[in-house]
């Protein structure tokens, strides 16, 4: 079954999860939705669950077209993301060996949110090895897409919208501030990259 998919910033496990088995499709025709992953992710620091937000610029984005929501570079967001990354990563097992080409991505000035996104997917696609030819993106734009499992909005940050996925099955790992926070499931693909490098394919697989 094809898994549809929004576009988010360095996705979590679970969506890398319908990726890596070639079941994903990316909506590139749906409306931006405020409060979602679209321009965010989740990391863990020191203190525990850390969000790491792309500021856009001002004006009505809620409800415009996706392909038209642009990033706001008033603010220097991309060097605090890396600060932030680097911190809460920086003792990671495979840190040393990514860390130059995700800093990297942090030189990039896309002016569209979506197009950032595509930079940041295909780099985090490169350091996998995955196949190009798994990237498969929507005609238009479906309500109620036939055979499909709609997971547009179902993979959020906010509890009452998440969607329960059977295709799913998070499997722990060692994470770096695991002995003060416990396993915490389902954060950025940031985090299992740092974490578990070139086992992290056969974990998604999983």
């Amino acid at each position: 079954m094809d898994v549809l998919l929004s576009l988010h910033y360095f996705p979590c496990i679970q969506w890398f999860s319908h990726l890596v088995k070639g079941n994903a499709i990316i909506e590139q025709h749906e409306n931006y939705s405020k409060g979602s992953y679209r321009n965010r992710c989740q990391i863990v620091g020191a203190n525990g669950l850390q969000r790491l937000s792309i500021p856009l610029q001002k004006g009505k984005n809620q409800q415009m077209p996706i392909k038209e929501v642009r990033i706001s570079y008033d603010s220097s967001w991309q060097k605090e993301h890396w600060q932030s990354i680097r911190s809460a990563y920086g003792k990671a097992p495979y840190f040393e060996f990514y860390n130059e080409e995700i800093k990297s991505i942090f030189s990039i000035e896309e002016e569209y949110l979506f197009q950032y996104n595509i930079k940041v997917l295909h780099i985090i696609m490169e350091i996998l090895e995955l196949r190009p030819e798994l990237l498969k993106y929507t005609e238009s734009y479906k309500l109620l897409p036939p055979h499909s499992f709609d997971l547009r909005n179902g993979i959020s940050p906010k509890a009452n919208q998440q969607i329960i996925d059977p295709l799913f099955n998070p499997i722990t790992y060692s994470q770096v501030f695991m002995e003060r926070h416990g396993f915490l499931e389902n954060v950025s693909i940031l985090d299992a990259v740092f974490c578990l490098g070139p086992e992290l394919e056969a974990h998604l697989n999983q």
